[in-house]
């Protein structure tokens, strides 16, 4: 059973991906220091968080299908410090959460920590419409804001922002069954900071102080401009109905979204409408003033939760200046052309190796001593005593039973 288990549940878009990066390419260090990240692949605490909460998510929860069970049994297994951390696991339910904490060793003896990362509304807002639009949504933005400022909160939009997004909701949620001195709170600090100060904070969290790391990322989720969203957004009504899934992702979320269009970085940023923001710092100042109550360990500082001032300049992403959407779309054009330039050279190049490959063994069935044993092949399965005299042969070769 692990000694310690450091549970990160989230919220998205607060660097998780570039935490998740560093852990899984230093897992060979982690693990010189007596800390599991237990991922054999870089999704594998996703495909996990999947499984334990049912999701449904293009078609990859079925390969998720007993995702928890593996990694939490690794944990177990484990007689150091583990890691796990994915921010879709913040939606999680109570019965959930009870099931996570139990696969974990929570009440066996297992010293369970629960770390969640939180950004203020202010960026978050902006960010989690950005993110619906590169998971195929096609809402505006105000229609987005309308539904996530709605007091009933009905509707998918609402309902999810609010589970990824509710600070102390979620760690009600997932640490009430631990000491306050366990729960740990890590602000993601205002813009213009240090960039490395928000990994010193995860450093501290997860008392990774002092193991050398190789902090260069590899994998991030970049933010999009506001002329580069709208974009996208108008791909997908385009093509929603057109893509699969399992095409979307690699062609318009990393191809488009990720490696061509996150590089324009000259565009108008997303922000929060003027008349929208004092909602937003409301909501933070609520926050802040029930977290102080509540003695957790805050890594970082709450009045980082209250978000900056208004946007000196707000772009309407419904009503994007359509020069800049044009520019934005020429080098979505160009990206995919030369994506197309790749395939054709890549299925050029595998149908060069497969006419090498035909001819090669054309050549091998010309050759006498190809002939000779064909025919004795044949004239053996043709009785009962051959076929069982080719069996012991091919189990000593250790042929397959099939095999010629």
């Amino acid at each position: 059973m692990s000694a310690r288990v450091l549970l990160h549940v989230g919220t998205p878009k607060t660097g998780t991906s570039y935490l998740q990066d560093v852990l899984f390419r230093n897992r060979e260090r982690l693990a010189d220091a007596r800390v599991l990240y237990p991922a054999d692949r870089f999704d594998a605490h996703f495909l996990a968080a999947l499984d334990l909460l049912r999701l449904p998510w293009g078609g990859l929860e079925t390969e998720a299908v007993g995702a928890w069970d593996r990694l939490a049994e690794q944990v177990r297994a484990h007689r150091g410090t583990a890691i796990v951390s994915h921010e879709i696991l913040a939606t999680a339910s109570r019965a959930q959460v009870a099931r996570a904490l139990e696969s974990l060793g929570h009440g066996r003896g297992t010293e369970v920590h629960l770390v969640v990362s939180a950004r203020d509304l202010v960026r978050q807002l902006p960010a989690e419409w950005q993110e619906n639009v590169k998971h195929r949504s096609t809402v505006s933005y105000a229609a987005f804001l309308e539904q996530v400022r709605d007091p009933a909160r009905k509707g998918r939009i609402a309902s999810w922002f609010w589970a990824v997004q509710e600070v102390p909701d979620i760690l009600d949620r997932w640490g009430r069954d631990l000491p306050p001195e366990h729960v740990h709170l890590v602000t993601v600090p205002p813009p213009g900071g240090a960039p490395e100060l928000l990994w010193q904070r995860f450093s501290r969290a997860f008392g990774l102080d002092g193991v050398g790391l190789e902090l260069h990322a590899e994998r991030t989720n970049p933010s999009l401009g506001v002329p580069e969203t709208a974009l996208l957004r108008r791909v997908n009504r385009a093509a929603n109905q057109l893509v699969e899934p399992a095409d979307y992702r690699p062609l318009v979320r990393e191809l488009l979204a990720h490696q061509t269009l996150s590089r324009r970085t000259g565009s108008p940023r997303l922000a929060l409408p003027p008349e929208v923001h004092p909602w937003a710092q409301g909501v933070a100042r609520s926050w802040v003033g029930e977290l102080e109550r509540c003695g957790y360990d805050v890594v970082g500082d709450l009045a980082d939760l209250l978000g900056g001032p208004p946007a000196a300049r707000w772009v309407d992403p419904d009503r994007p200046p359509e020069k800049q959407v044009a520019g934005a779309a020429v080098d979505a054009i160009t990206a995919l052309l030369l994506e197309n330039t790749r395939l054709r050279g890549e299925e050029g190049r595998l149908h060069r190796e497969l006419d090498e490959a035909r001819r090669a063994l054309d050549r091998a069935y010309l050759r006498p001593s190809y002939r000779v044993r064909e025919r004795l092949v044949r004239r053996l399965q043709g009785s009962g005593a051959g076929r069982a005299a080719l069996r012991a042969y091919r189990r000593a070769r250790g042929r397959s039973s099939r095999s010629a």
